[in-house]
């Protein structure tokens, strides 16, 4: 009986692990082909945006789990990381309250859209219409672009809110995205377009951002010590709703197009 039981719940976790895994994996978000990375042909070197989870400490998980509401601030969590409390038996009867400040505590996602066409950025032309023979036509960057996104309303602790919202649209996306992100003039790709006789060839360049939105919950957070108990408190809890647009990095949707008129 006891190895029926044990097998059952084997099969029972494996079937759950990967029906999380094929519902994460369902949920990617799929990149249109003419979406196109330049990490490598980019002259201006963006710096990595990979920002891993930061795992709490001992203290800092014993702590988080008091809390009857959820706290996912990397900030906050950093500094319960860093924090120290020792236990001593002659803390019996020992009682204190420790304003930690207001926080925003954690960010829910409801809803993750990508504009591949967010901004343009460069446009290449080749007029062919007093040709003979078919041209071709490839991207060249001709100035230096800055990208940049941002919060749709303004909200208290807004780069706390930046940062999870970002943590969250890269996780459900699984794309490099950056609140700025830049394309360095003389950036090129081999890839060539035709542009046949009497066609004026326009090749456009646009780069691709999220669109996240969701809610954003605040509260003030107080350390609790009691003996040699301790604990977060959460009071004065409030919500609110935001988006953000965070630019996708080093990535550029190309837009073809094939015309006669002057």
């Amino acid at each position: 009986m006891k190895k029926l039981l044990y097998f059952t719940l084997i099969a029972f976790l494996s079937f759950s692990f990967f029906a999380v895994q094929e519902a994460v994996a369902a949920k990617a978000m799929k990149v249109p082909n003419s979406v196109t990375n330049i990490s490598k042909e980019n002259t201006y070197p963006n710096a990595s945006q990979d920002q891993p989870r930061l795992q709490p400490s001992e203290l800092a998980t014993e702590l988080l789990d008091t809390s009857d509401t959820a706290i996912e601030n990397p900030h906050l969590i950093k500094m319960l990381n860093e924090s120290s409390i020792s236990g001593t038996p002659l803390a019996i009867g020992y009682r204190a309250t420790i304003y930690l400040g207001r926080w925003a505590l954690s960010y829910t996602s409801n809803e993750t859209v990508a504009n591949w066409e967010y901004k343009k950025i460069n446009m290449n032309r080749y007029d062919n219409r007093s040709g003979k023979s078919t041209a071709e036509i490839t991207y060249s960057q001709e100035k230096t672009s800055k990208i940049k996104g941002g919060l749709t309303a303004k909200v208290p602790k807004s780069e706390d809110v930046k940062n999870m919202m970002m943590l969250k649209a890269m996780e459900k996306t699984k794309l490099p995205l950056a609140f700025e992100t830049v394309v360095g003039a003389g950036t090129k790709r081999d890839q060539t377009y035709k542009v046949s006789p009497k066609k004026l060839g326009v090749l456009n360049a646009f780069a691709p951002a999220v669109n996240e939105k969701g809610k954003v919950t605040y509260g003030e957070v107080y350390l609790v010590l009691k003996g040699n108990k301790r604990k977060l408190v959460v009071k004065n809890i409030t919500s609110q709703g935001i988006g953000a647009w965070i630019p996708v990095q080093d990535h550029l949707t190309m837009g073809f197009k094939l015309n006669q008129s002057r």
